[in-house]
C-alpha cells in the first residue's frame, strides 16, 4: 500500500566544521523528535525517516545539499541551518522548488519567507531583554564584538540602537573576528577593552572561537562582577568547549536553558540522555530543533499531505508543549511565540535563570 510508505524529511545540520558543536546538538534534537513520533505510531502508521547530510559549516554546501535533498531524494520539508549565512544560502533553493524549511536558530530578524518556519528567537525575544537587563544592572557603555558574517553585524546594530536609548550610553567599539579566530587574535581586543573600560561586552561570536574569547577575557584578569560578557550565542554547547569555570558569572539571553525545572523539560532531557548515552549538550538550538519536528508531525497528521500548500494552514497557529513552555507558531509572520529568559553561568557551566517571561512573547521580527 503506497500510503504506508515512510515519509522522508531532509536534515541539514553541521556535524563537522566551526559550528559543529551546535550542529550536532540540533541533529540530536531532530532525531529525538523523530524517534518519539515513530514510537507513538508515526504519522498514521507511516514511519518518519531522516535523510541527512553534513554541510560542514559551509554555506555553499548547505545550498548544494538542499538542492540534492529536493531533486534527488524527493524531500518536501527540510530541517536545518545554524548560521544566517547558511539560511540565506538555502532560502533561494527552497523558494525555487516551493518546498518548506524549518529553521531552529535565533537570528537577526528583518526577514520573511512564506517557505520558512522560524522557530528560534527574533530580536524582540532576546536582544531587547538583554539590553534592558545589562544597562539596568551594569551601565550603558558597551563594547561590541562578533564573528564576521551576517548575524553579528545585524545583531550588533540592533543592540547598539537599544543601548543608545539609555541614559549615559556609549558604543565604545564594534569589532569582527574570523570564524576560526584563536586566543592570540583576542589578546589585542582585550588590551583595547582594558583601555576603554566598558560597562559590559556584548558578544555575537559563534562556534569554536567562542571559547577563545572567554579564555582571553579570563587571561586578561577581568571580573564578570563588574564587566561581564553578555551574549545571545554563548549556550551550554559553547561553554562545554571551555575549561571548567571559565564562563562563570557571564550572561546569556535565550528562550531555553537546560536548567529549566519544568516537568516537560526534565522528561525530555532524560529521553535525550538515554538516546545518546549522555553524549549531548542541550541548548536553545537543540530545543528548537526538537519541538519543530513535533510541530511538523502534528500538522502532517491533520493535512495528510506533505505538500507546502496543504501543510502550512495546519502549521500556522499550531501550539506545542515544548521544554521551554507552550509555544505557538504565529500565523501572521511564520515566527514563534517564545519565552525570553536571562541566565547567568554558574560554576558547573549551567545557567541560573535570573529573569524570565511569565507569558510567551509574540515574535516581532521587524522590531515595529
Amino acid at each position: 500500500m503506497a500510503d504506508k510508505d515512510p515519509i522522508r524529511v531532509g536534515i541539514l545540520y553541521s556535524e563537522t566544521g566551526v559550528t559543529s558543536t551546535i550542529g550536532l546538538s540540533q541533529l540530536q534534537g531532530a532525531l529525538l523528535g523523530i524517534d518519539e513520533i515513530n514510537e507513538a505510531g508515526g504519522i498514521d502508521g507511516r514511519e518518519l525517516v531522516a535523510v541527512r547530510y553534513d554541510p560542514q559549516s559551509t554555506p555553499s554546501r548547505y545550498a548544494e545539499l538542499a538542492e540534492r535533498l529536493i531533486v534527488q531524494d524527493g524531500v518536501n520539508v527540510i530541517f536545518g541551518c545554524y548560521m544566517s549565512s547558511s539560511r540565506k544560502a538555502v532560502i533561494p533553493v527552497i523558494e525555487k522548488w516551493n518546498k518548506l524549511l524549518f529553521y531552529p536558530t535565533l537570528y537577526e530578524g528583518f526577514e520573511y519567507s512564506s517557505n520558512v518556519i522560524y522557530t528560534g528567537a527574533a530580536p524582540n525575544q532576546n536582544s531587547v531583554q538583554l539590553a534592558e537587563f545589562m544597562t539596568s544592572n551594569f551601565g550603558a557603555r558597551v563594547y561590541l564584538i562578533g564573528s564576521d558574517y551576517i548575524y553579528p553585524y545585524e545583531s550588533n546594530r540592533i543592540m547598539g540602537e537599544l543601548v543608545q536609548q539609555r541614559q549615559g550610553s556609549e558604543k565604545l567599539a564594534e569589532r569582527y573576528m574570523a570564524l576560526n579566530a584563536t586566543d592570540k587574535d583576542y589578546v589585542e581586543v582585550m588590551a583595547d577593552i582594558r583601555n576603554k573600560q566598558p560597562d559590559f561586552i556584548f558578544s555575537t561570536v559563534v562556534g569554536e572561537s567562542t571559547a577563545a574569547l572567554y579564555r582571553a577575557y579570563a587571561d586578561a584578569g577581568f571580573d564578570p562582577k563588574s564587566m561581564p560578557i553578555a551574549s545571545l550565542t554563548t549556550s551550554e554547547a559553547e561553554i562545554s568547549q571551555m575549561e571548567r569555570g571559565m564562563a562563570t558569572g557571564h550572561y546569556t539571553s535565550a528562550p531555553y536553558f537546560q536548567s529549566i525545572q519544568s516537568e516537560a523539560n526534565l522528561r525530555c532531557l532524560l529521553r535525550l540522555r538515554q538516546r545518546f548515552d549522555g553524549c549531548s549538550v542541550p541548548n536553545l538550538c537543540w530545543e528548537s530543533a526538537y519541538f519543530q519536528m513535533h510541530i511538523f508531525a502534528n500538522a502532517l497528521r491533520q493535512s495528510g499531505d506533505e505538500s507546502i500548500a496543504q501543510l502550512i494552514p495546519h502549521i500556522l497557529g499550531s501550539e506545542f508543549d515544548a521544554p521551554q513552555g507552550r509555544i505557538k507558531i504565529d500565523p501572521g509572520n511564520h515566527h514563534t511565540c517564545l519565552y525570553p529568559r536571562i541566565g547567568r553561568v554558574d560554576a558547573e557551566g549551567q545557567f541560573t535563570i535570573v529573569r524570565q517571561a511569565t507569558r510567551s512573547v509574540y515574535p516581532d521580527p521587524y522590531l515595529v
